[in-house]
């Protein structure tokens, strides 16, 4: 996630780097052809060059739109997750008899784990050692880890029913927390993996070639350096807006534009352990220099 006031153009300039070149490359070689002998004389209308760039404003519009939407989605499911993490604690620590706080205490490890593995698993990183470690501890080896964490919650809960030490009320209450729990590890998993249509980015890169190919025999040629600058420069735009909503659509892809996942889970971490009165480590300060947290 980008941080306030911050951002890297250089950066940004990288990212995008290829397109600029490609346009760029492909603009010059227009200008080139206008100038040809055959086609010197050809003279497009601005009115139609205008059209195409008409469909390709509100194509991109859409599509920064849909990005967009997606981006806040997974903002506001790990607001959830935040939430529900912390109420799962509470509810346990005024559920069970002031006697079980060791229960309490696994149910918190796990969660504290569950966010990070979750996090991991969506970015597709290696676990973490705080993560593997704890797998290994108990033996956790299915393909989902985030959702055979929550089926050790639910069996824990099971077991604390089974023994007496939860109300059917209470339990019921405490299963509706975890459902909660996994509805969001189940948006975020739909946005992880539902693709944006590659057909919709395929029909704006033609249309934005198609106007670099029609602009420069719609402007005038007493004035080349400035037909030159526009024929790049304004494809260029209309690039560099498709390419910021591509890098905004996927949330879990370990960049700038990403939900800080891993932050939000050490922060959980830390309310988790105040919860219980334990002594917990404040995430670090991003560095100075940083223009992004993850």
């Amino acid at each position: 996630m980008l941080l306030k006031g911050k951002i890297s153009i250089l950066d940004f300039v990288k990212t995008i780097k290829f397109d600029l070149i490609a346009i760029s490359i492909f603009s010059v070689l227009v200008g080139l052809l206008a100038k040809t002998h055959y086609l010197s004389a050809l003279v497009i209308p601005l009115g139609l060059i205008a059209i195409v760039g008409t469909a390709i404003s509100l194509l991109l519009a859409f599509r920064t739109g849909q990005a967009y939407d997606r981006w806040w989605e997974a903002r506001i499911i790990w607001g959830a997750i935040v939430n529900d993490s912390r109420t799962l604690i509470r509810q346990l620590k005024e559920f069970l008899p002031e006697d079980q706080d060791d229960e309490v205490r696994l149910f918190m490890e796990r969660q504290i784990i569950w966010n990070y593995a979750l996090s991991e698993s969506l970015r597709k990183l290696p676990f973490s050692n705080k993560v593997e470690a704890y797998l290994n501890a108990h033996q956790v080896t299915d393909f989902n880890v985030p959702n055979a964490l929550l089926n050790l919650h639910g069996m824990q809960l099971k077991s604390l029913a089974d023994r007496g030490l939860l109300t059917e009320f209470r339990q019921v209450q405490l299963d509706q927390t975890l459902t909660k729990l996994c509805d969001a590890m189940g948006k975020c998993e739909r946005i992880k993996n539902t693709i944006f249509p590659v057909s919709y980015s395929t029909l704006i890169h033609f249309l934005i070639y198609l106007f670099t190919l029609l602009l420069p025999f719609g402007l005038d040629d007493n004035y080349a350096f400035i037909k030159a600058v526009l024929t790049a420069a304004i494809p260029t735009i209309f690039i560099v807006i498709e390419r910021t909503a591509i890098l905004m659509q996927d949330p879990f892809e370990n960049g700038p534009l990403d939900t800080p996942m891993t932050n939000i889970s050490q922060n959980i971490e830390v309310v988790l352990r105040q919860q219980l009165g334990l002594d917990a480590e404040r995430p670090a300060s991003p560095d100075p220099d940083a223009y992004y947290i993850l």
